[in-house]
């Protein structure tokens, strides 16, 4: 392991949401900071209510032509804790599941929590979203349209980038 790898494991750890965030805004806007991120909308401004903003939402260009996996960072910078209940992406795939990666193996569940002043990660090798009866193979530079339906912040919707198949976020920032 080289100095680089060595110091980019030690940043994915204390720094990977930073990573991800950055990634994530860049792709959402296209580069162009001055622009706020679409799924910026489905926050929440009052006191004692979440505070949700996607982040580094991205889709790998699918290996099979009939289903895909889906990551991104749900960021709650509010003091009340949410929880992420279902995805849809209606035009995109005929069902969007959320899934667990516990010891190895994935798993449907029926929501992820989104804790007060805190974050739900979806990644790579960990809780993810996966898209199944895909309708087109999406490719690298496609957007998808999917919502993201939460407890009590309701739906957010989001665009996510089709990515080359390798990508991730992580290794690029």
């Amino acid at each position: 392991m080289n100095r680089r790898t060595t110091r980019t494991s030690r940043t994915t750890r204390t720094a990977g949401l930073a990573a991800i965030a950055l990634a994530g805004a860049l792709a959402l806007t296209g580069c162009d900071g001055d622009k706020p991120a679409a799924s910026d909308a489905g926050a929440k401004t009052a006191d004692g209510k979440p505070q949700l903003a996607v982040t580094g939402a991205f889709m790998p260009e699918p290996a099979m032509a009939d289903m895909a996996g889906g990551f991104l960072t749900v960021k709650n910078s509010g003091s009340v804790a949410d929880r992420l209940t279902s995805v849809t992406a209606a035009g995109f795939a005929g069902k969007a599941e959320i899934h667990e990666t516990k010891d190895g193996k994935m798993q449907q569940v029926k929501s992820f929590d989104v804790p007060a002043n805190g974050d739900l990660d979806l990644e790579r090798g960990g809780n993810h979203i996966m898209f199944l009866d895909v309708k087109e193979k999406p490719k690298k530079g496609d957007k998808v349209a999917i919502e993201l339906h939460f407890e009590k912040s309701g739906t957010v919707k989001v665009e996510m980038p089709v990515e080359a198949a390798t990508h991730n976020p992580q290794s690029h920032h």
